[in-house]
């Protein structure tokens, strides 16, 4: 099975079920010498953890990381550094070999490999994006001056202000951009959990101070790349950037009066302005009397913002190194 690894000079490799006994990530193309904080991880890695918040999944994993390569005092070797999470919270008698469930890849993994792991998701779980966060964390780690800010701008039919405000936002349990609405929207998907059913919504993301000239002029823009990144995500159907949509009702002579309007972005490269993203996601597809027994997320919004970072810190990671490469 092929299509497990991520980037070209940065890249991850992931690893492992969702009910399997682990998962894991092999980083590649990390520089030697840097600095690695275990705590600083671990914060990542708790953001999207389950069982954390009461309005998402009961699932509850403590995610703690284990390093078995590539790291020696404290600090990156330059060789591939390898890293495993242990599931200790499987429910796997809740599945079963001819349950199928609509929207899940329970089916077409099937029907592409005919042999398939069908305690939950299997590879296509939302528990391999714990891997994504880890290779995040060191993506990060190249790019310091960079930062990366995903936060939740609409849930179903509720919308909230796409200005991102670091201290408000942060203030979110569920990393709205308005932190006022926490308890509506808290209230709102404990009802649908309750009754078994789910709701899909935006989430924006920002990259602040990206460096210049990031993304190749044809079939690598840094466009491209970040879209690949985002859809890889599952329940993520679509991306837009800069305006999105106004783009199709704006005229040529509107939207070239704003550099910003581009979103950062210009033929396929980063032009040193605010990247920006508008991601949608479907509702998750598990409802009625399972989701009604806890163990599925009503939104998959509140967990998914550390993964949506993490896959734009590795794409930038990856395209800084690939530009520094052609300096001599």
């Amino acid at each position: 099975m092929r299509g497990n690894t991520f980037g070209k000079l940065f890249s991850i490799t992931t690893f492992g079920e969702s009910h399997g006994s682990a998962l894991g990530v092999i980083i590649d193309g990390m520089p030697a010498g840097v600095n690695f904080e275990p705590t600083k991880l671990q914060e990542e890695l708790d953001r999207r953890r389950p069982g954390r918040l009461k309005e998402t999944t009961a699932r509850n994993e403590a995610d703690k990381f284990e390093v078995l390569s590539g790291i020696f005092e404290g600090k990156t070797l330059g060789t591939p550094i390898s890293i495993i999470v242990r599931n200790t919270n499987q429910k796997s008698e809740d599945y079963s070999k001819d349950m199928y469930r609509p929207g899940h890849a329970d089916k077409t993994t099937e029907l592409k490999y005919g042999h398939r792991d069908y305690r939950g998701g299997g590879r296509a779980s939302g528990r391999e994006t714990l891997t994504r966060v880890i290779g995040g964390y060191f993506a990060a780690l190249i790019i310091p001056q960079t930062d990366f800010m995903a936060r939740i701008t609409q849930i179903g039919t509720k919308q909230f202000a796409s200005e991102l405000n670091f201290q408000e936002s942060n203030e979110s349990k569920l990393g709205l951009s308005e932190a006022k609405f926490d308890d509506e929207i808290s209230n709102y998907l404990l009802d649908l959990k309750k009754d078994g059913n789910s709701i899909g919504g935006k989430v924006t993301l920002k990259i602040y101070q990206p460096p210049i000239a990031l993304g190749e002029p044809s079939f690598d823009k840094l466009k491209a790349d970040l879209a690949k990144a985002m859809l890889s995500i599952g329940s993520c159907v679509g991306i837009n950037f800069g305006i999105g949509e106004d783009f199709t009702i704006k005229t040529g002579k509107e939207i070239t009066t704003e550099q910003s309007n581009f979103g950062g972005i210009e033929g396929g490269i980063s032009n040193g302005d605010t990247i920006v993203m508008t991601l949608s996601f479907r509702p998750p597809s598990t409802v009625g009397q399972k989701a009604k027994e806890g163990r599925h997320d009503p939104c998959i919004l509140p967990r998914v913002l550390p993964v949506v970072e993490s896959m734009a810190k590795i794409v930038i990671a990856d395209h800084f190194l690939r530009q520094n490469a052609y300096q001599i």
